[in-house]
């Protein structure tokens, strides 16, 4: 069996979490491909490496002394090195460090050195070989990820390595500079070696045993979530649920290897499998609520509108000329309804209402603002008459005014549509119907 492990940030804070991780993967022969992050905060207002890095690194550009930023950044993996018993000297990376920051070799170069230095380290720990991942993750030359080049060379260099530590978050274009995925991108880096090892199962350590039916900010300690399809975690994703980078999903989800959500403090807990599909039954009918704020819509109201062909292209096209996306367009015989991101929306919202004028010629355009869609998700709403009735029954016990019900015809979600005010309300509703009403 072979398992690849990525380690948050959070996890690999100090030289005390090292120890943690270093214990959880030799507890497992199968743990064979560790991806760390750079080392996290240490307690609340601390300031994680990456972002040290980068101040440090803004400090070369403007051409300020950063040598005590530099110190600062060295002193916290030496801590770590100290903390670990370990002869590992990072003299020499620094020193190359120093002087690419003088030559300014970029942000991303500068973000990209807190994941290698705590790989030189973590191998060193774990008596593991260190690949850098500037060797094995391809960015093609305007800046855009190379899939395939990325799975060739892993998978040919990780053939003919036993065990190994591959930083995250980073690769290289073909000239040799170092290229970043965006915040979280450890996430994506460990999916990309799953893949090209054709691994069993892709473990990601956080701090966090696993997903959570819903926000623990707004339901005070909600039960977690055993197993959830790739399906269900794209859905709570987009609105909001955030514990993997959506990015990660994509490489392993095409080789059918489930991801692992586990937390290195409770390593004895289950976490939450990700998987393509599953025959296990949800715990509840629902397996998540999500939602986000700041939301608008637009109504337009035109008599005969469902008989006039092309009507709803002509409509998103004014959307598409001003950039705009746009999140769910419910729709009535002769009402048509398009749901935005207000702060997107602010800014043009009197060319989009001329554009609609121009486009269509409607009776009437409405707008409301500071509205709120809230997702409910889950593969057992298909086989369970009532959902929906149950959804409103608990919102208007509540005392919520809904505002739009959208229901995708896979009978995978229902979202709905509420004021801001309202938001949290409306979540600890539907919690309570499904959930506490079962325990």
């Amino acid at each position: 069996m072979k398992k690849v492990v990525k380690f948050g940030g959070s996890s690999l804070a100090n030289a005390e979490q090292f120890q943690k991780v270093g214990e959880i993967i030799r507890s497992e022969e199968s743990r064979r491909y560790v991806v760390p992050s750079a080392p996290g905060k240490r307690f609340d207002n601390d300031t994680k490496v990456t972002d040290m890095l980068y101040q440090c690194y803004d400090a070369a550009v403007s051409g300020k002394d950063f040598g005590a930023q530099l110190s600062a950044i060295k002193e916290r993996y030496y801590e770590i090195i100290r903390g670990l018993h370990l002869s590992l000297s990072l003299e020499e990376e620094f020193s190359r460090i120093e002087a690419d920051f003088k030559a300014q070799a970029g942000a991303e170069y500068a973000a990209s050195r807190g994941e290698f230095l705590n790989g030189k380290i973590m191998a060193e720990y774990l008596g593991y070989e260190f690949v850098d991942a500037a060797s094995v993750i391809r960015f093609d030359k305007d800046g855009s990820f190379d899939a395939e080049k990325t799975d060739k060379l892993l998978g040919k260099k990780l053939a003919k390595c036993e065990r190994g530590v591959i930083p995250g978050f980073y690769g290289a274009m073909e000239d040799g500079t170092v290229k970043t995925f965006s915040r979280g991108g450890s996430d994506v880096t460990g999916s990309l070696v799953a893949k090209a090892i054709r691994a069993d199962v892709y473990e990601n350590w956080t701090d966090v045993s696993g997903f959570l039916v819903t926000d623990p900010r707004i339901v005070e300690n909600p039960m977690g979530i055993d197993t959830i399809t790739y399906r269900e975690l794209r859905e709570l994703s987009y609105m909001g649920a955030t514990v993997l980078h959506e990015d990660a999903i994509f490489p392993v989800r095409k080789e059918g290897i489930p991801i692992n959500i586990r937390n290195t403090n409770r390593p004895e807990d289950r976490g939450t499998f990700i998987v393509e599909s599953t025959c296990r039954k949800p715990k509840y009918v629902i397996t998540g609520i999500a939602g986000k704020k700041g939301f608008c819509s637009i109504n337009i109201e035109k008599s005969m509108m469902n008989s006039e062909i092309g009507f709803g292209r002509k409509i998103l096209q004014v959307f598409e000329d001003q950039g705009i996306s746009f999140e769910h367009v419910p729709s009535g015989i002769d009402t048509m309804t398009v749901y935005v991101h207000q702060d997107e929306f602010e800014e043009k919202e009197q060319q989009v209402i001329a554009g609609i004028h121009r486009a269509v010629q409607p009776d009437f355009v409405e707008m409301e603002s500071d509205l709120a869609l809230i997702a409910v998700v889950g593969r057992g709403m298909k086989s369970q008459r009532g959902t929906a009735g149950r959804i409103f029954s608990a919102l208007a016990h509540a005392n919520v005014n809904v505002k739009m019900i959208d229901q995708g015809s896979s009978e995978l979600n229902i979202i709905i549509g509420v004021s801001n005010e309202e938001f949290e309300r409306a979540v600890k509703a539907i919690y309570d119907i499904f959930v506490m009403t079962q325990i």
